[in-house]
This record gives structure tokens, C-alpha cells and sequence, in this order.
């Protein structure tokens, strides 16, 4: 077991990243201890990486544990990664000062977009969630890595693409799938399998590119494919005016008595460039 303490020089707000990661029952969150535990699999070896904060917003401070050794550089690179530790929430909350979303950043600041653990899976839980309430969503996704993923010491891995790639519709269709739901989930499982679609690949394009070639792809919308830019991705200009969260929480900022239409929020978003995504989490967490 090895161990590293790490210090940030930016605000950053680890409580909120459990609390938005244990929206999953799955996750092995424990909010009192401050900690996760992260399931990676590199070079077809799972790791558990636990990570705790022992600091504050302020001044966040945080300590990364796992077993192998030989691979610690490569996980504290995952995790910084993945969490973002480089990015200066300092530098873009000041970005919003002077805007009309300066009161909300006051507020909730180093607010961070908080990342799904795993690309692949990132996409086919947002395929499975698309157009379903957040409870039934997450019922549907729990029974799907429960049956087809693995549990190692209380964490749960989630099925490979070529795992999915072999399940037939009718067994999804036990866990109560769609049909569709079911062929878009195993279908684009198999394009990853066969290299038609790579997502590693995919991230060094531009958000642009990547809606246009997620799109093309049946059964992933413009909604799923935005969800993954940022939820996925972690992209940090990103603003989905189609969201009703987000419609609902910029009616109740501007005080509006109908929610705005998406050219509304178009021409309200422009001087939050380069930096909508932040404003979306922060707009989400004003209606939370």
C-alpha cells in the first residue's frame, strides 16, 4: 500500500464531488470520512484507489492510497485526471465576477465538474439513462453492472465493451430495457469491440466533432452525446440549453415568469464563455 498527500493551490469543493458521485448506490462513497473509492482497471488489472480530503474548500488537501506500486505515477495521474486538481476554479470563479451569475459562484464556489469514473461506461450509463427519471434510471444501471460486472472488496467494476458486446437483447430485456434501449447499448458496445468507434480517440477532438460523430451512432441524441462531453469528458465550455434543470434554475435567477427559450439562453450564456459548464453545475446546484 502506498500513499500521497496532495495540495492544491485553487478552491475546490470535494464535498459537493461526493455528494453528486453518491447519487450512484453503487459508488462506494462514505460522506462522513470525506473519502471514495475508485475502481480502474489499467492494463486489464483492477485497481482500487481511495481518496480522502483532509482539507477544506479553501484550502483542499487531499491523500491518494492503492495497492501496486509499480503503477502508482500512472494512478495519481488517472485521479488528477480525473478529479482535475489542475484546473484553477480560483481563476474561473473570478471570471464570473461582475456577471449575472456572480452571486450563484459566491455561493457554491469551487464548484467542479465531477466525472465518471470510466469513459465507455460514462457513455452506455448515459445511453441508459436517456429519457428517464433519475430513480428508475439508476435502478436500471445498478442492475446492469450487478449482473455483468464484477465486485472486488466492495467496489464495483463495471462490464468491459466486450463483455456487453456478447449479451443478448432478451437478457436485457429481463432487467427491464426496452428493446431499443437494450440494441443501442449493445450495439455501440460493439462498435468499440470491432474499432469503429474509439473513444480515447474521440476526446482529442473538438466538442463540435464529437457531437457530430456521436450523433451519427443510433440510439445516442444530441443529449446523451452533450451529457458525455461533460460527465465523460469533462469539457469546460459546455452549456445544454435544452436541460429543464438548467431552463428552471436561470427563470429563477432573473426572476422570469416563464422559463427561457433556448435563443434566451443563448444570448444569456455568451459572457460565461469559455467556462459554461461551470456555470451549468452552478445553476444545477442552485435548484438542488
Amino acid at each position: 500500500m502506498w500513499e500521497e498527500e496532495i495540495k492544491l493551490n485553487t478552491i475546490y469543493d470535494f464535498d459537493y464531488s461526493l455528494y453528486r458521485i453518491s447519487f450512484d448506490p453503487l459508488a462506494t462513497v462514505q460522506i462522513e470520512e470525506r473519502s471514495v473509492s475508485i475502481p480502474l482497471v489499467m492494463a486489464n488489472e483492477k485497481h482500487i484507489i481511495h481518496v480522502q480530503a483532509i482539507g477544506t474548500t479553501k484550502q483542499p488537501r487531499f491523500i491518494v492510497k492503492s495497492e501496486d506500486i509499480s503503477r502508482k505515477e500512472e494512478i495519481l495521474h488517472y485521479i488528477v485526471d480525473l478529479f482535475e486538481w489542475k484546473k484553477d476554479l480560483t481563476k474561473i470563479r473570478n471570471h464570473f465576477i461582475g456577471t449575472n451569475l456572480a452571486s450563484l459562484f459566491d455561493v457554491y464556489p469551487g464548484t467542479p465538474i465531477v466525472r465518471d469514473f470510466d469513459l465507455y461506461y460514462s457513455l452506455i450509463k448515459t445511453i441508459i439513462h436517456q429519457q428517464l427519471n433519475m430513480k428508475f434510471a439508476y435502478v436500471l444501471s445498478n442492475r446492469f453492472v450487478e449482473r455483468y460486472g464484477e465486485n472486488v472488496d466492495g467496489v464495483w467494476f463495471y462490464p468491459t465493451p466486450e463483455r456487453v458486446a456478447s449479451i443478448k437483447v432478451e437478457d436485457l430485456r429481463e432487467l427491464q430495457f426496452s428493446g431499443r434501449k437494450a440494441e443501442y447499448v449493445i450495439d455501440t458496445s460493439k462498435l468499440i469491440v470491432e474499432g469503429k468507434l474509439d473513444l480515447d480517440e474521440l476526446k482529442e477532438k473538438t466538442d463540435e466533432e464529437i457531437l457530430s460523430d456521436l450523433i451519427k451512432i443510433r440510439g445516442i441524441g444530441r443529449w446523451t452525446a452533450e451529457n458525455w462531453l461533460m460527465f465523460g469528458l469533462g469539457r469546460e465550455d459546455h452549456f445544454p440549453k435544452a436541460d429543464i434543470g438548467i431552463q428552471k434554475a436561470v427563470k429563477k435567477l432573473l426572476g422570469m415568469d416563464r422559463k427561457p427559450t433556448k435563443e434566451e439562453l443563448e444570448e444569456i450564456s455568451q459572457e460565461w464563455n469559455p467556462y459554461r459548464s461551470y456555470a451549468s453545475l452552478t445553476l444545477w446546484r442552485s435548484i438542488e
